[in-house]
């Protein structure tokens, strides 16, 4: 693995660091944030010195929540060797009793003995596996207990519920934190896929040459999945699939497709250029949305029996910079739909010539699959042979895990060594997200009907209306 990054900092942090999980035994943290921890030691990232401390309301003694960490572990597809996770176990604790400004539970006796045991003054790194509604207590208390002069603080999205939550909470956050302090996390900025977008573009030339709305006639974002929300109804009614992945998500890989080239890919000018170009996102018109709910959610144990919650959502996103001036962005996601994927879709206008309108369809398009380590796909329209000229389109992929030395890390993984080295390229900014949330709200203050679709199906029919005359790449 290469010790060197764009945006700088050495395969791992040297200095000691302890390691505070918020919401340690909730479900974020057990498929997401321990077995990526768990993977970091694996992988030799974490500096020489280091503890993982949990925290939660409960009780919770430390060798059943080294338990629960290992089941967790085993859960991600990871069998850790007896050894192994001796070695891991007994850097790991549990402080219960909760942590809110009126108490801190154990939590200030845990760090003080984890202090006096790694020696110095270790960084503090705080992760918030907790729904938003939570950030502004814990943020306050991390305040009022000293736990925050020089700590790095990761906050799950989505950072607020809307335009004035989010300001409301951005006051608060700063009101404790410095913003160098603060990593807001977006695991779909942390994809190598999603990385491979600028690299692919900055880096070749070919591509480079047709980054523009003279060459691009529409981009399609499109994450449909075929999951259940049942492992978490109580987050999921109270948020929908506009908070949970367009407002944070697929906004966010609508900048990294959109950007202008950065100055450098260093972690200022990184975020800079991303952040700028979404304050060119045009508000979202509610009559360029469609929005959606699988038939049986209602009937899901913790869901509100009336919630008109939106489990889909498609919508047209303009983008007002001189780049991509009318060019349609399309964005999707839903749950209980028929596939899985993640991809990022740029189709190419057809060019002029003697063979304008004849061209197959789907013909000239550059392709991105977001899934796992990624692929790129691009379709070429070729002559098929034989003795008539037959157009035919063929396909050139690459996938980008069979490159020579690939040693990609998952998101999660990723962006928590990226907090360990204090780099702060792949998370987002305030104005960026003050931006997000502007472009947002004529959805969320005036939002259209909420149609029922059929789970296994792409979602409402008015989806495919949204972006006729021309079609969705997936499921048409």
């Amino acid at each position: 693995m290469a010790a060197e990054k764009p945006g700088g900092g050495n395969a791992g942090p040297a200095g000691p660091a302890v390691f505070v999980v918020f919401g340690a035994t909730g479900d974020l943290a057990k498929r997401m944030v321990l077995p990526a921890f768990y993977r970091l030691a694996r992988e030799g990232l974490l500096p020489p010195q280091w503890l993982l401390v949990g925290n939660g309301r409960g009780d919770v003694a430390h060798e059943d929540f080294r338990a629960h960490v290992r089941d967790a572990v085993t859960a991600s597809g990871t069998e850790p060797g007896a050894q192994e996770w001796d070695a891991f176990a007994q850097r790991v604790f549990f402080a219960g009793g909760g942590f809110s400004t009126d108490s801190p539970g154990s939590l200030l006796e845990v760090i003080g003995k984890a202090r006096d045991r790694l020696g110095g003054d270790p960084q503090l790194v705080h992760y918030l596996a907790v729904p938003p509604a939570a950030f502004a207590g814990l943020t306050k208390a991390l305040g009022q207990h000293g736990l925050a002069q020089q700590a790095r603080v990761v906050y799950e999205k989505p950072f607020g519920t809307s335009r004035a939550d989010f300001r409301e909470l951005d006051r608060v956050v700063h009101s404790v934190l410095d913003e160098q302090q603060v990593y807001r996390i977006d695991h779909f900025l942390g994809k190598e896929a999603t990385q491979d977008l600028h690299l692919l573009r900055f880096a070749n030339g070919s591509s480079a040459s047709i980054w523009d709305r003279g060459h691009v006639e529409s981009v399609q974002i499109d994450v449909p999945e075929t999951l259940d929300i049942s492992d978490r109804a109580q987050f999921y009614d109270a948020t929908g699939a506009v908070l949970d992945m367009l407002v944070t998500h697929l906004f966010q890989v609508a900048a990294e497709v959109a950007m202008e080239p950065p100055a450098s890919l260093g972690p200022l000018d990184l975020q800079a250029a991303r952040e700028k170009v979404i304050s060119c996102f045009r508000p979202l018109d509610p009559a360029e949305v469609v929005l959606g709910q699988f038939d049986g959610y209602r009937n899901v144990p913790g869901v509100n029996p009336q919630s008109n919650r939106d489990t889909f959502v498609a919508a047209r996103l303009w983008i007002d910079s001189d780049r991509w001036r009318d060019v349609p962005f399309y964005l999707r996601t839903g749950k209980r739909l028929a596939a899985s994927a993640q991809r990022v879709s740029l189709i190419l206008r057809e060019p002029p010539g003697p063979l304008r309108g004849r061209l197959p369809r789907d013909a000239n398009v550059l392709c991105f699959s977001l899934a796992g380590d990624g692929e790129i796909d691009l379709s070429l329209v070729t002559k098929k042979p034989g003795p008539a000229l037959d157009l035919d389109v063929a396909h050139a992929n690459i996938s980008l895990s069979g490159l020579s030395g690939a040693d990609p890390l998952p998101p999660y993984v990723r962006l928590i060594h990226d907090v360990l080295l204090g780099d702060r390229s792949l998370f987002t900014r305030p104005d960026g997200l003050a931006a997000v949330w502007d472009v947002a709200e004529p959805l969320l203050s005036g939002p259209p009907q909420v149609r029922p679709y059929a789970p296994g199906s792409w979602g409402p029919a008015q989806a495919g209306d949204l972006i006729a005359p021309g079609h969705w790449l997936l499921g048409q």
